[in-house]
C-alpha cells in the first residue's frame, strides 16, 4: 500500500467520530437546523486546520468522496485559477486543497482526474504560479488548458432567460462527476465570487456575461449544468480589491470551507460568512427562481464542525 493510501484511509476511519460540532457560533451564521442528527447532511460548515484535514472531515461528513466519485468515473475538478498570483494572495483556490481533491477522488476509484479554468490572465504563468499545477500533478490529475477555443462546444441554455447559448468546455459535457471548487472573495462586478460565479471559467465568452446582465447570466448557467459537489474554499478569503487583489493585506486568514450539492445554498451560507447577505448578490436569488436551489438554510442539516 502507497503511503499516500496508508494515510488517506487511516484519516478517514476516525473522522466523523472526532468531529466537534460548534452549534452557537454557525447557527447564528448560517441558520439551518440545530439537530446534531447522523448522516446524511446537507452541507457541511467547517473551519479550523490545515485546507487538507479541512476537506478530509467535510467529504467524512457527508458521506466520503465515493458517494459522489464511483469506480472508473472521469471527473473534472474547476478550482478558480484565473489569476497570475502566489497563494498567499487568495485571489486564486488553494493548491492544497485542490491537491487533496484529486486524491480522494483517486481513492474512490475515479480512471482520470482533469483539472482545468479558462484564466483571465495568460493560463501557462496562472497554473504555475497559483501553486495548482504541481498540487494537481503531485496528486497523480491532468492539468488541462481552458485557454483554447477548440475545446469548447455549442450548446443550449434551457430556461436560460438573458444566457440563451454559449460554448461550454468539452470537460464539463463529457466527464462523469463535476466538482467545483470557488474561492471566496471580493468581485468588483458580482459583489462576491463564489460558486456559480466561478462557473464563468467553463464557458469561452465570458465578455458576453459583462455585457448582458452579469447576474441574470450567472445564474441562467446554473439551468444548464449544476456541480456535481460544490465546495467553498474560504482558507484565505479576499475581503477587498477583487477579483485579483492588490496584496496580502486584502486577504484575512479564515480558515473556513462551505461544502455542498446545492450550489444556491453554498453561495447562501458563503455570503453570510463573508458578512453580506444572500439579497446583496443579486444572482443567488435569480437562480433560486429558475429552481436551481434553495436559499433557505433554515431548512437544511448543516454539520458544523470546528477542528
Amino acid at each position: 500500500m502507497k503511503r499516500r493510501d496508508f494515510i488517506m484511509k487511516s484519516i478517514n476511519a476516525g473522522l466523523i467520530s472526532g468531529a466537534a460540532l460548534s452549534i452557537g457560533s454557525y447557527q447564528k451564521l448560517l441558520g439551518g437546523s440545530a439537530v446534531q442528527s447522523t448522516l446524511p447532511y446537507d452541507m457541511v460548515a467547517i473551519k479550523g486546520g490545515t485546507p487538507e484535514v479541512m476537506f478530509d472531515k467535510a467529504i467524512a461528513s457527508l458521506g466520503g468522496m465515493s458517494k459522489f466519485v464511483k469506480k472508473g468515473q472521469t471527473v473534472v475538478v474547476k478550482p478558480n485559477i484565473g489569476w497570475d498570483a502566489s497563494p498567499e494572495r487568495g485571489s486564486n483556490t488553494n493548491p492544497d486543497l485542490v491537491g487533496r481533491i484529486v486524491e480522494h477522488c483517486y481513492q474512490a476509484g475515479a480512471k482520470t482526474v482533469y483539472v482545468f479554468d479558462n484564466p483571465v490572465n495568460e493560463w501557462t504563468r496562472c497554473y504555475k504560479n497559483s501553486g495548482i499545477e504541481d498540487a494537481v500533478k503531485n496528486a497523480g490529475g491532468k492539468m488541462v488548458t481552458g485557454k483554447s477555443e477548440s475545446h469548447y462546444h455549442s450548446v443550449e441554455v434551457k430556461g436560460g432567460k438573458m444566457l440563451k447559448n454559449t460554448k461550454v468546455h468539452e470537460l464539463i459535457l463529457e466527464s462523469d462527476v463535476f466538482i467545483n471548487v470557488p474561492t471566496l472573495k471580493s468581485h468588483g462586478g458580482s459583489k462576491l465570487s463564489i460558486a456559480m460565479k466561478n462557473l464563468m471559467g467553463v464557458v469561452w465568452d465570458r465578455k458576453f456575461y459583462h455585457d448582458n446582465d452579469l447576474h441574470q447570466c450567472i445564474a441562467d448557467f446554473t439551468a444548464f449544468k449544476k456541480p456535481d459537489l460544490n465546495i467553498v474554499d474560504a482558507y484565505r478569503v479576499l475581503k477587498r480589491n477583487g477579483p485579483r487583489g492588490v496584496s496580502v493585506a486584502d486577504v484575512v486568514n479564515m480558515q473556513y470551507q462551505i461544502i455542498g450539492t446545492d450550489i444556491v445554498a453554498v453561495d447562501t451560507a458563503s455570503t453570510k460568512l463573508f458578512g453580506m447577505q444572500p439579497e446583496q448578490l443579486t444572482h443567488i436569488g435569480l437562480a433560486e427562481k429558475l429552481g436551481s436551489g434553495t436559499s433557505n438554510l433554515d431548512a437544511l442539516r448543516i454539520n458544523r464542525i470546528s477542528i
